[in-house]
């Protein structure tokens, strides 16, 4: 029996610990309460929502068997089980064979897309589209390639017709301006 209080929340050290000690209820709780903003991200990703539902199923299923490998002193929860959602998403992509070609023609005229640059909206309540709003044009499009849409630094320097060490040198600027603009959040 769990020592976790039944009330309807959790602290996150209560989810940490619930998670690890294989905690239905927990993890009922974390899927009822999380599943929208990682449905989100993965439809962001995969860009079809059949496929963002079944890699919702993947991203859960890996949440629960590396609970174990979650390290608070790296980052929150939340983090952790977002950087499973965008991984789990890319991992789809490219096992459907998504190559550099397709995004291309996906991407088509895509420079108007970028300036309205925005995450679907079951993530927005997290804010992240006004913090990415933060971020100068080319950091937001290398961001979105990278982040939303699973291109490789070097898929992005072809894409955008820059240098490979251009696409590095504003994708670390661009994080380190999001760290800290989510320190202020």
């Amino acid at each position: 029996m769990s020592n976790l209080r039944p009330s309807l929340t959790y602290t996150e050290a209560e989810l940490v610990q619930g998670l690890k000690a294989r905690d239905e209820k927990v993890f009922s709780y974390l899927y009822d309460h999380y599943s929208p903003a990682l449905y989100g991200v993965a439809l962001k990703v995969v860009n079809d929502e059949n496929i963002a539902v079944d890699a919702l199923q993947e991203i859960f299923l890996k949440i629960w068997r590396s609970a174990e490998r979650y390290d608070p002193d790296k980052g929150r929860l939340f983090t952790w089980m977002l950087n499973i959602a965008r991984n789990t998403a890319i991992d789809t992509l490219r096992s459907r064979a998504h190559k550099l070609d397709q995004k291309m023609q996906e991407l088509g005229n895509a420079s108007l897309q970028w300036e309205k640059l925005s995450v679907q909206q079951s993530v927005d309540h997290l804010g992240l589209s006004k913090v990415l709003d933060q971020l100068n044009k080319e950091q937001r499009v290398i961001i979105d390639l990278a982040y939303y849409r699973g291109c490789t630094q070097d898929e992005i320097a072809k894409l955008l017709d820059i240098p490979l060490g251009t696409v590095k040198t504003r994708m670390r600027n661009a994080i380190i301006q999001l760290r800290n603009l989510l320190k202020q959040v």
